[in-house]
């Protein structure tokens, strides 16, 4: 049996609720972008933050929407990305494998959260470690694919380094959604 999203536990589900979480996911997500460190290949910034408490909370299709409207949003040129970065040659680069991934991140965190997996502390840490992965597989063949890095070098650089804040992330995003479940419930009584 499906589980409410906190999204739709506390606003409902009316199609302007839904637009605003679209939207205000891609801004989300936006803000969460520059808040980055320079790295190379790969920037390490509170995306995978945001991507993840915004599929959480929104849900599967929500989420996903959310991270689409975010990457049209860079393509059409507004510097939504690491950096205040943007446009299509920014997206076709060592990156483009991570931004991709965002989506299916986002999706499987709603999904989980719908099917009531993520719903305590433990299954969101899981859902979020589950979710990495799901990031990590596009992000690191398409680094492998675009930069002359091999696959070992790939790994080694677009995600080993990402793992311990990558570790945080995800218990941040449990605090948080699990924080947001308790404040709702106490808000009903």
């Amino acid at each position: 049996m499906a589980q409410d999203t906190l999204l739709h536990a506390s606003a409902g589900a009316s199609f302007l609720t839904r637009a605003l979480a679209v939207l205000g996911g891609s801004a989300v997500i936006a803000l969460g972008a520059q808040v980055s460190v320079p790295m190379v290949p790969v920037p390490m910034s509170l995306q995978t933050l945001a991507v993840l408490l915004v599929g959480l909370t929104a849900g599967s299709r929500l989420g996903a929407a959310a991270v689409l409207a975010y990457l049209v949003e860079g393509a059409l040129g507004l510097p939504v990305f690491a950096g205040g970065q943007f446009g299509l040659p920014y997206m076709m680069g060592p990156t483009g494998g991570f931004l991709l991934g965002f989506v299916a991140m986002a999706f499987l965190a709603g999904l989980m959260a719908e099917r009531g997996v993520a719903r305590g502390f433990a299954g969101i840490v899981a859902t979020g470690l589950l979710a990495s992965v799901v990031l990590y597989v596009p992000g690191i063949a398409w680094l492998d694919a675009v930069t002359p890095l091999d696959l070992w070098g790939a790994l080694n650089a677009g995600m080993v380094p990402f793992l311990l804040g990558d570790a945080v992330k995800i218990v941040v995003a449990a605090l948080v959604v699990t924080g947001a479940w308790a404040a709702l419930r106490t808000r009903r009584g």
